[in-house]
């Protein structure tokens, strides 16, 4: 199959995509607009080039613009931006979103590899792969081929109207990434806003609604979570369950490997709650009655008109609602910057303040961070998002 045939194939498939190219890949664009028929699979191409578009497309700052991690989120965006763009009548399985992001070479020396990483995002798949071009071996415009060619077949295979990769194709290439999970279905539900919880079974106990819940991104899972939910459920006589949200308020919704590799922190045991539940009023919502294990730098957030895009109207509102649904929040001291925060040193509305109990610093201190964690470090200088959630 020619070049151009494979780029009609893709136009003839059925399938329906948005492409993000940030660094390399925007070639791609080019070549497919370049054949007829382009409108019937092309429903956005767009190229996030400079940090602030890249974190303007991602709706939040990613630890590296060139990643496994921000490919599969590009394409996750992507896939959101197609949902919204196709005709009701497209079957959400024939959408693609597609992130491809690259650091290549340059007018200047790079110190660090040169590198791409390909994801796509179906409605029950993701899948990444990353490269390591030879540096020196090729100019930055036979890089961008390579990329732009990998990225028109991968579009190829992904609408069913090619092949594999043969793995000669792929000369002075190094596999640095190789990333894919089909969906769980109940997953999949929530993903696509047909379920909005889920409880994932790490053994044979059936799931019931919790009283105390521990909501976190938990990327990764570390001691100051356990020792979080071993206090509460001293003080509170009850189990703790975890909560992770799939979806956020700004930002793309978690692809699913990327919610299997949180899932793998966890043990035989422990109940986790999947949720489409971004805010802690639809937290509540989902289960009422339940008291939050949060840091004290998300009840300074939760009590912040800020987070309320300025209004505190808004904000009393959502402490309404909270006290309707008898939430109630369990407050752990929590380091932020060179200041150690707890619940007494904070100034809240009265309507919040009724609603928490302090868990003293003599009893619970853990500077632990999963930003730290991640890049390395034992110590944490600013708040996580671990240790917070979205505040109304």
């Amino acid at each position: 199959m020619t070049h151009d045939e494979l780029i009609r194939a893709i136009h003839g498939s059925g399938y329906q995509l948005v492409l993000a190219a940030t660094g390399g890949g925007a070639s791609a664009i080019g070549d497919l607009l370049r054949v007829p028929g382009g409108s019937a699979s092309v429903l956005e191409a767009v190229v996030p080039y400079s940090w602030n578009a890249l974190i303007d497309w991602l709706g939040g700052q990613p630890d590296s613009a060139c990643s496994s991690r921000t490919a599969r989120a590009m394409a996750m965006a992507a896939f959101e931006r197609a949902r919204a763009l196709a005709d009701p009548k497209v079957p959400i399985g024939k959408l693609l979103g597609i992130g491809c992001t690259a650091s290549l070479a340059s007018d200047r020396p790079k110190r660090g590899a040169h590198r791409f990483y390909i994801a796509f995002q179906g409605h029950n798949f993701t899948s990444c792969c990353g490269w390591e071009l030879a540096k020196g071996a090729r100019t930055r415009a036979e890089e961008e081929r390579v990329v732009c060619d990998l990225l028109l077949h991968f579009m190829g295979f992904f609408s069913h109207v090619s092949p594999a990769m043969q793995q000669d194709t792929l000369e002075n290439l190094q596999r640095i990434a190789s990333e894919s999970a089909d969906a769980r279905p109940a997953i999949r539900e929530l993903l696509v806003g047909t379920a909005e919880s889920f409880a994932v079974q790490f053994d044979d106990i059936a799931a019931t609604s919790p009283r105390v819940l521990l909501p976190g991104a938990f990327n990764p899972l570390h001691a100051g979570h356990r020792h979080m939910a071993q206090i509460a459920r001293a003080r509170l006589q009850a189990e703790v369950a975890f909560e992770i949200s799939v979806t956020n308020v700004d930002k793309p919704p978690l692809d699913y490997y990327e919610i299997e590799r949180r899932l793998q922190g966890f043990d035989r045991g422990d109940q986790v709650w999947l949720t489409r539940a971004p805010t802690f009023v639809e937290k509540a919502a989902l289960f009422p009655g339940v008291t939050f294990l949060v840091g004290a730098d998300t009840i300074r957030r939760i009590a912040d008109e800020k987070y309320y895009s300025g209004s505190v109207r808004a904000r009393d509102q959502a402490l309404a609602a909270l006290a309707a649904h008898q939430a109630r929040f369990l407050v752990f001291g929590r380091l932020v910057g060179e200041d150690f925060q707890t619940l007494t040193n904070l100034p809240l509305p009265d309507a919040l303040q009724r609603m928490c109990e302090e868990v003293p610093e003599a009893e619970f201190r853990e500077d632990l961070s999963s930003t730290a964690l991640r890049s390395g470090s034992q110590s944490s200088t600013e708040a996580d998002e671990d240790f917070e959630s979205k505040p109304h």
